[in-house]
């Protein structure tokens, strides 16, 4: 019996590697409780179009040099491994970079800011970039019934903003209000109150750690709608004058168009400037419910979830901000369209100068060929008399044997000059034609 022919060697495309790796690049973090994390996300004042990363690689390079730590490869994007005698996480995104340190055990005092002096002031003030988002997540131990945890949640956060439910299918209970304390930390708060895997738990801290990061990205869309707003409400009058003025002929329309045009490279350049910005809160809207659900909150003794605190306080800027995108490019298609019905206006009108022209060039072109039969008819004249002329002295030597006289000669040779000439010139005058 013949054995099978060997299958050949497929060759891999040169991303499936990288590709396959990147599902497996950040792995959650494993956390035992009690214990505390601090969080920190820093941003650089220009878009990510022009950010560096490199300088965020040898900021980590030099807080691991300080601790001792293992590098990470050249080119990195993130990094987990020990500091000292805690764990650091390091993530570099497209716009921020963060630094999760997980510390085993809790402070004296619950979110005392004392905690991330851990990390050196100097090599702080020497980030490249400024703090976009920072928190304190606190892991406790509570029992089954929770009975202290309503009062840590009143002491600890404020009232009219907390949120908290249960998670971890109720074997948990997070607690935050989104309200930075005076050192500009937000606090969240876990009680756990079943056996709770290491693995379990990072995952959901490290939820909530996106859940401000990206809640914190999302909203930096909003002063730029904001500042938009203002842009918008000149621009609109204007463009809606000019519209009108185009119904009325109230202005020439090459005039209009000079203004329609300064209007709509102004709408142009907000839209530019503002595309990136309005897409990537989009992006990062779309992951904070995204983690908020991945939480499967339940309610906690009548208190708001986070899903309902960010429909009270999140949603609205996030709609504030969509509107203000749909309404730029409502404008910005308005400008278009009126620049094209402005562009056909001015076309017929040119078109119709363009046929004035061409009827006063046809009466000045029957003039000047009326002018020409007229100059036709004189050159017939003023040639006749010369070619007169010369045939006289031509005949008259040979007319004196007959005893013709000088004037019969001319008489009987004026016609025949005369209607010579006209033949000719008419001859010469149909070739041309």
């Amino acid at each position: 019996m013949l054995s099978p022919a060997p299958h050949p060697e497929l060759a891999d495309h040169p991303s499936r590697a990288a590709l396959a790796a990147e599902l497996h690049a950040r792995p959650f973090p494993k956390i035992s409780a009690p214990g505390h994390v601090l969080f920190l996300a820093l941003k650089q004042p220009q878009d990510a179009a022009n950010r560096h990363k490199g300088r965020d690689l040898a900021h980590l390079l030099a807080l691991l040099e300080r601790f001792g730590a293992e590098a990470p490869e050249p080119g990195a994007t993130h990094w987990i491994g020990p500091l000292g005698p805690h764990r650091l996480k390091w993530e570099c995104h497209t716009e921020f970079t963060t630094y999760t340190l997980f510390i085993d055990g809790l402070e004296d005092t619950a979110f005392d800011p004392a905690a991330y002096e851990i990390l050196p002031q100097d090599w702080l003030a020497e980030a490249p970039g400024m703090r976009i988002a920072s928190a304190l997540i606190r892991v406790e131990l509570t029992d089954a019934e929770a009975t202290d945890v309503p009062q840590r949640i009143a002491d600890w956060f404020l009232s009219e903003s907390v949120a908290t439910s249960r998670v971890l299918d109720g074997g948990a209970i997070v607690a935050a209000d989104f309200h930075p304390d005076p050192s500009g930390h937000n606090h969240f708060a876990v009680f756990l109150q079943t056996d709770v895997s290491q693995s379990r738990l990072g995952r959901l801290v490290q939820r909530l750690t996106e859940i401000e990061i990206y809640k914190t990205m999302a909203l930096l869309g909003l002063p730029r709608a904001r500042a938009l707003g203002s842009d918008m409400a000149a621009l609109d009058p204007q463009l809606t004058a000019l519209v009108g003025d185009m119904t009325g002929n109230l202005h020439p329309a090459d005039e209009m168009l000079d203004v329609l045009l300064e209007i709509s490279a102004k709408l142009e350049n907000l839209l530019a400037t503002s595309t990136f910005r309005f897409g990537a809160t989009e992006a990062y809207e779309a992951i904070v419910h995204d983690r908020i659900r991945a939480l499967r909150e339940i309610r906690f003794r009548g208190k708001q979830t986070l899903e309902e605190f960010m429909l009270r306080r999140f949603d609205p800027a996030m709609r504030t901000i969509r509107s203000t995108e749909l309404r730029l490019r409502a404008m910005a298609d308005r400008a278009a369209r009126a620049g094209e019905l402005l562009r056909t206006r001015v076309d017929v009108e040119r078109q119709e100068q363009n046929q004035k022209l061409l009827e006063s060039m046809d009466r000045r072109a029957d003039q000047a060929l009326k002018l020409q039969h007229t100059v036709e008819g004189l050159s017939v004249v003023a040639i006749s008399y010369y070619a007169l002329n010369l045939a006289s002295y031509a005949v008259y030597p040979l007319l004196e044997p007959l005893e013709i006289s000088k004037g019969m000669a001319t008489a009987v040779l004026l016609p025949l000059v005369v209607g010579a000439v006209f033949l000719m010139v008419r001859r010469i005058r149909n070739r041309m034609h």
